[in-house]
């Protein structure tokens, strides 16, 4: 009986036969310690390195900064080979300009400032100039602390008009939003020394012939609800000199108050007389597809 029990617990082991061993799993002893003179290494998360700033910039990018045609459109003029660095003509997309380097466009050095876009709701009493002669107060005055850049108005609101006027150092938004081709509307509010007629307000509407530009049309006029009949609502895209003014005077008004409420858009919500902000992109980028 005793040979036959030997004989038994000599026998193999089916696997599986002990649940609690494991391929390749050993179970510690109770009484080992643990060995820490070769410790596994510890897991070192892979991460992406962050892009480095290296100042250069892409050619495209640094044409449209310079204010000269959007990136889209600079691709196309550096393929049709206006573009130089440092001397040599560029046509490769994606060329990428280090500091330091000369670039001209079409002959002419020129410089990729990063744009800026001011909007100020302007008070009376301040010309819109860079810089007077006179020593008189400025819209640059105004917003002096706006930023370090170089900036322009586009356009001008003369000394007694007030609202909203835009600054850019981007030439080609300043060329879109004063170029007549592109219709960029402006709002204004006025207040007439009398009542406007029903017979003048169509005068308007027809268009009113000035000197020496010719036919003034307006895109729309109307009385201002709640209002007098001497306060009106006007919308134009004509940039002419003083136009809104010069169209009630040839009918024999006096404008005693013109406020721009709106251009391309824009409005003075928020903003009080006087302040200013800076554009969202969202904005320029409307401003932009006008």
């Amino acid at each position: 009986m005793k040979k036959r029990q030997e004989k038994r617990d000599a026998s193999p082991k089916k696997p599986g036969a002990n649940l609690n061993s494991k391929p390749g799993f050993k179970k510690p002893d109770a009484n080992s310690k643990p060995n820490f003179k070769n410790p596994g290494k510890p897991f070192k998360p892979r991460l992406k390195k962050a892009p480095v700033d290296d100042g250069t910039i892409r050619l495209n990018k640094y044409i449209s900064n310079a204010g000269i045609a959007s990136r889209r459109e600079a691709d196309e003029l550096i393929k049709s080979g206006l573009a130089e660095v440092n001397g040599k003509v560029i046509t490769e997309m994606g060329f990428k300009v280090q500091p330091g380097d000369v670039v001209k466009f079409d002959g002419n050095t020129i410089s990729a400032e990063k744009n800026v876009y001011v909007l100020l709701n302007k008070p009376k009493g301040f010309i819109t100039t860079t810089k007077d002669e006179k020593d008189r107060k400025t819209v640059m005055d105004l917003i002096a602390n706006a930023t370090t850049a170089r900036i322009f108005p586009v356009g001008r609101l003369d000394r007694a008009t007030t609202g909203l006027l835009l600054f850019t150092n981007d030439g080609y938004l300043t060329k879109k939003l004063t170029h007549p081709s592109h219709s960029v509307r402006k709002i204004y509010h006025v207040k007439l020394n009398k009542k406007l007629t029903h017979a003048d307000m169509d005068e308007i509407k027809k268009g009113v012939r000035l000197i020496p530009e010719g036919i003034a049309e307006v895109d729309n006029i109307s009385f201002i609800e709640g209002k007098p009949k001497d306060e009106v609502g006007i919308e134009v895209h004509i940039g002419w000199n003083r136009v809104v003014r010069r169209i009630f005077e040839k009918l024999g008004y006096e404008v005693e108050l013109l406020d721009r409420v709106s251009i391309g858009g824009l409005t003075k919500k928020n903003l009080k007389r006087g302040d200013w902000r800076h554009l969202t992109e969202q904005e320029v980028n409307f401003l932009k597809m006008l």
